[in-house]
């Protein structure tokens, strides 16, 4: 029987529900499944980890130089407790990407990178051409599988598990080559991008950094996360963190908002596994209308403000 690890992604204090989704990859492959949990005073993300469903085991790994999720310590951490698994699974997040390649390395294999459907323990689909062709990719023969899963083609694996928890010291001291100097965090109180249930983006339409003012001020209303073309972002109305679609981030909410964006194929990459799409825009030959569930034809200079006066 396959034996997945999956990598946890946390923020020190609460688990990222990029880590559920990788659980329900994992059930696909009817796996035994457990998840190694790095940081420094993690027994409460730990305990939500063991809450997961088909969740067998979590390895809870304290030490202070894995407080900051740096890869070059995390992955030294998840090869040293791996030598039992088939599989090695981590979101195709932000994170995930810095660290699974480490991983692979160490274990000297390939990544499979962005797992949308599990055909087998060894075979996936997966999406490359901005998501215009979908691929198989086969793993070696006998060899260990090092994965980031595509959190946007997987729901979150329930929270009803009771998994056992087990405590570990560090296997490796803090890599000399690196150092954390600190971490900025755009966006304030916002929910994360990648895993807000809802998600309000703008466009270079906007015309400026001061009237993307307008996107967070409806954010805020909303309880939303803020995106952004690619477009918006080179022209330095908002941070590159926000960016949305194929060089950005891949993101699947109930709900997203797209605001002055026309809809580049790279960016309509970025959210096509959105639940409901709304798209405002003054061209009504707007690409984006195209793979939009509701679309306004209007200038957003008008509709958000109303949005607002509705929401109160």
């Amino acid at each position: 029987m396959s034996r997945v690890l999956i990598i946890a992604e946390h923020d020190g204090s609460s688990l990222n529900m990029s880590t559920a989704k990788c659980v329900s990859c994992a059930q696909a492959i009817g796996a035994e499944i457990d998840i190694a949990v790095f940081g420094n005073g993690i027994d409460a993300v730990a305990a939500e980890a063991a809450a997961l469903d088909s969740v067998s085991k979590v390895i809870a790994v304290n030490a202070p130089h894995l407080e900051a999720p740096i890869a070059a310590n995390w992955a030294t951490e998840a090869v040293a407790i791996s030598a039992d698994y088939s599989h090695i699974f981590g979101p195709s997040t932000t994170l995930g990407k810095d660290l699974m390649p480490r991983i692979a390395a160490l274990c000297g294999v390939n990544q499979v990178s962005d797992i949308m459907e599990v055909n087998s323990a060894t075979s996936f689909k997966r999406p490359i051409y901005a998501g215009n062709a979908i691929v198989d990719v086969d793993a070696a023969a006998g060899a260990r599988v090092v994965a980031t899963v595509r959190t946007a083609s997987w729901k979150a694996a329930a929270g009803s598990g009771s998994a056992e928890l087990e405590q570990r010291s560090a296997a490796a001291t803090q890599a000399s080559h690196t150092r954390f100097v600190g971490m900025e965090v755009e966006g304030g109180e916002r929910p994360d991008l990648q895993s807000a249930p809802r998600v309000v983006s703008g466009g270079r339409a906007l015309g400026s950094e001061e009237q993307f003012e307008l996107i967070y001020r409806l954010a805020d209303k909303l309880g939303a996360g803020v995106g952004a073309s690619r477009a918006a972002v080179d022209a330095g109305y908002c941070p590159n963190d926000m960016q949305v679609g194929q060089t950005g981030k891949i993101i699947s909410p109930d709900l997203y908002l797209a605001f002055g964006i026309s809809g580049a194929i790279q960016h309509v990459t970025g959210i096509k596994d959105a639940g409901t799409i709304v798209a405002v825009n003054k061209d009504s030959e707007a690409p984006i209308f195209e793979i939009s569930d509701i679309g306004l034809v209007g200038d957003l200079f008008t509709v958000i403000p109303e949005m607002e006066g509705l929401l109160g």
